[in-house]
């Protein structure tokens, strides 16, 4: 019996993640299913395979194990790319649960109509992101013509994922740890970049830091 590996992935709210990994542990206390381990990510899905630990995902699993997800859009950020994943994994004998879309694959099944609703849901969930991006951008321009000023005030300061660890990335500051050894080694989520602004915005380095 091969281990249970779960891929969250968000693009931007820490919370998200909560409310994936809560779905996916509720999923498996009802099938009675042990989740090995987590790989959990704060990044858009434009960024390549490895910034969103696919490719870690992809040397962790091997055959006869199972990867769960709770959405086909938290792999990839086109048809494509979801299909290729997707059979590249069923290739190498992994097992993947889809929870959202209760589908179970494995190589085993020669169902061609599982196939063909992946590739359907697949693009259902990249024409949603079109038509919320486009609806966005006509309200956006909407606002704009009727003489609206859009954005917040210049020098708003809006809330940030680090912001609950804002007082332990001081204190790493003020012992000398740089903002990259923070988000590397003692933080599990960001960027060492988005990191970086952030202390700069917040002026949290210490004088001569």
């Amino acid at each position: 019996m091969g281990k249970t590996l779960a891929y969250l992935r968000t693009s931007t709210d820490r919370q998200d993640l909560n409310n994936q990994r809560l779905e996916i542990l509720e999923y498996a206390r009802r099938n009675d299913l042990h989740i090995d381990d987590f790989i959990a990510i704060s990044i858009s899905s434009r960024r390549s395979p490895r910034e969103r630990r696919i490719e870690e995902l992809l040397q962790k699993l091997v055959g006869s194990d199972t990867l769960i997800v709770t959405e086909l859009s938290r792999l990839g950020r086109s048809t494509g790319e979801v299909l290729s994943l997707i059979d590249q994994l069923l290739q190498s004998d992994i097992r993947i649960i889809v929870i959202k879309q209760h589908m179970t694959l494995d190589k085993g099944q020669d169902d061609i109509q599982s196939l063909t609703m992946i590739t359907m849901l697949s693009l259902f969930a990249q024409l949603e992101r079109v038509m919320i991006s486009r609806r966005t951008k006509e309200a956006l321009a909407a606002k704009k013509a009727q003489g609206v000023v859009l954005g917040k005030p210049k020098g708003t300061i809006q809330t940030s994922i680090y912001d609950q660890d804002r007082e332990r990335i001081a204190e790493l500051l003020r012992l000398g740890v740089s903002t990259r050894k923070i988000s590397q080694l003692h933080l599990d989520y960001g960027h060492p970049s988005s990191l970086n602004y952030y202390v700069k915005t917040r002026e949290l380095k210490p004088p001569g830091g």
